[in-house]
């Protein structure tokens, strides 16, 4: 079984674009977003992946995830099928002390976003956290892609602007 342990954070400037050693364009659907688990079909360059991720429990920042390589033709045409919900955006990534930040800047319908993730080895580690680095969103559903694939960004406006 995979463990996937990440925190997921608001991104408060753009410097963090100075000190990316590579960025990749990646667009994903979602097959399903129900009860306990998502399913995705994600192109990112050219490497087509399908993941199934379990929903988090009992607070924790760990969830299982299994990821698996496809043929980019099966990922391009399963993404037709599943219709016009999607997530693009380009991910930086970023080398802070030991860890690997990867800082994902959204378009189209979620333009304006940009989150930054950061992978553990246990909930608990340290980690250097750069002065870019805004509000932690890790326990909030709102910033996950599969929430932002079905209510983007931009529709999260009240009377007040962006919440």
């Amino acid at each position: 079984m995979a463990l996937e342990i990440e925190r997921k954070f608001l991104v408060k400037n753009d410097n963090f674009k100075a000190l990316a050693k590579k960025t990749i364009y990646i667009k994903q659907v979602y097959l399903t977003t129900e009860s306990d688990c998502v399913v995705r079909i994600r192109i990112a360059d050219e490497r087509a992946v399908l993941t199934i991720k379990g929903k988090n429990k009992n607070n924790s920042i760990a969830h299982n995830e299994w990821e698996y390589d496809i043929p980019l033709e099966d990922a391009q045409e399963m993404m037709k099928m599943c219709g016009s919900k999607n997530i693009r955006k380009t991910r930086y990534l970023v080398a802070i002390g030991k860890h690997v930040f990867e800082i994902d800047v959204f378009h189209g319908e979620n333009e304006g976003l940009v989150v930054a993730e950061v992978e553990l080895t246990a909930e608990d580690e340290f980690f250097d956290c750069p002065d870019w680095i805004g509000e932690e969103v890790t326990a909030k559903e709102r910033y996950y892609n599969a929430y932002l694939a079905q209510h983007p960004y931009k529709e999260w406006e009240n009377s007040c602007g962006k919440i």
